[in-house]
């Protein structure tokens, strides 16, 4: 995230309202008892960290389009963590993901409230049950922080077109990866398998990380043509680079900042441009470990060593570093042609983006 002091004090804004959301919602259970409080605090939990991405493209979109400041803005950016919280809960069950942020995942926390508790029937059907619902809250959640923001009504439903398209793609996107993990990569050309995981980086996630924000506070603000389009090709470009380094870090992180386990999204067999790559260059004894230990959570340190050498001898690491810095070349190029246009306070955060979300350490 960018390090000025503005930006600091724009995350902290997001968390006061965001806290502000989730005690306000509290109220609103609190006629149903507090039975509702497990699935609340499982919300409350995952909405505590993060470096809210989307919100801070939500609210620089508004300001790059010559929005002001205002407290109403905010809390509109902040309802893009109500729906990032949503997606994270139900990608979670989805990935049967243990950890989250470093902490055991909503599913798993309550599957084990379920247990400490003595309650009948199935533990983990249960907490996949009350993480399902708390997602589907989230999303409530969202629609309600977005439409009762506080900025002008003509602002909110200029926006709301995006809004929608967002979250309707997202969810498609979302099925394209369920979909695209049980498809068999098998004959397909290299090419192929890179279209296919591709698309699914662009429609799961950067579309609604960093184009969609953008344009949805570009868009209240009532920025111009040229503007629009170019906050697009930034934010599709930056965001599929952004989501490459976390498909590296998914294989390659350290769980101490990704809070994941390490080589995770090998266990969860995630068709990834990694694994598309990493697939043109196999000898027939480490194909034939692929196809026996990719995707199996059982998988161990050595194997997922095994795993992260072939990334690198293959040259996948390397390709996928390429993708990432051709990213962000594109993301840099479509902003300086706002330069002239844009306030240098919102041309600044969003340059500062380039860099911060796409780092090696990321």
């Amino acid at each position: 995230m960018p390090n000025s002091a503005d930006a600091s004090q724009l995350l902290e804004r997001i968390q006061r309202t965001v806290d502000a959301e989730v005690a306000h919602q509290r109220e609103v259970l609190a006629p149903l008892g507090d039975e509702t409080d497990l699935m609340v605090d499982a919300i409350a939990s995952l909405l505590s960290g993060g470096k809210r991405v989307r919100a801070s493209f939500l609210y620089w979109g508004y300001r790059a389009a010559g929005g002001a400041d205002s407290d109403a803005l905010v809390r509109a950016s902040a309802s893009m963590e109500l729906f990032q919280a949503a997606a994270l809960l139900h990608d979670d069950v989805m990935d049967a993901s243990d950890t989250r942020r470093g902490m055991p995942a909503a599913h798993r926390a309550m599957a084990n409230a379920h247990r400490e508790r003595g309650l009948t029937g199935d533990a983990d059907r249960f907490g996949e049950a009350g993480a399902i619902l708390a997602g589907d809250l989230c999303l409530t959640w969202a629609d309600e922080m977005y439409a009762t923001s506080g900025l002008p009504a003509d602002e909110v439903l200029r926006g709301r077109r995006v809004f929608d398209l967002m979250r309707t793609q997202l969810m498609g996107g979302q099925f394209l990866d369920v979909l695209e993990a049980v498809q068999n990569w098998e004959g397909l050309a290299t090419d192929e398998r890179i279209t296919r995981a591709l698309r699914v980086i662009r429609y799961k996630s950067a579309k609604y990380t960093m184009e969609h924000p953008l344009l949805i506070g570009a868009t209240c603000a009532g920025g111009d043509d040229a503007t629009l389009e170019a906050l697009s090709r930034y934010g599709l470009a930056l965001g599929e680079a952004y989501q490459l380094r976390d498909d590296l870090l998914g294989v390659f992180g350290d769980p101490a900042q990704t809070g994941k386990p390490a080589g995770d999204d090998l266990r969860e067999g995630k068709r990834t441009v990694i694994v598309a790559h990493l697939l043109d260059d196999l000898c027939a004894d480490d194909r034939a470990f692929f196809d026996t230990r990719f995707g199996h959570d059982d998988l161990d340190t050595d194997e997922i060593e095994r795993f992260r050498a072939l990334a690198v001898s293959t040259g996948a690491v390397d390709a996928v570093e390429q993708r990432i810095t051709q990213g962000a070349d594109e993301a840099r190029a479509a902003l300086e042609s706002l330069r002239e246009s844009m306030p240098t306070e919102a041309f600044a955060a969003l340059h500062d983006f380039i860099a911060t979300t796409t780092a090696r350490s990321s």
